[in-house]
């Protein structure tokens, strides 16, 4: 214990420094990939062009009437 105290930091918390160091830099790079995807659009502007005709589809009108 002596010998600890004249070092200034035992071993242990050396280790504990460098493994929260280690999960800061982790999180660090998790949101700078969050805020790449984040910059990303979900929905593209341009819509894909299909070559085949749409099917046009016919309205069918109800009429409601009270009972």
């Amino acid at each position: 214990m002596e010998h600890e105290l004249r070092m200034g930091l035992s071993v242990w918390s050396i280790v504990a420094i460098v493994c929260n160091s280690v999960v800061g830099v982790l999180i660090l790079i998790l949101f700078v990939i969050l805020y790449k995807a984040c910059k990303v659009p979900s929905h593209p502007e341009k819509v894909p062009v299909f070559t085949a005709k749409p099917q046009q589809r016919k309205e069918q009108k109800y009429l409601l009437t009270a009972a």
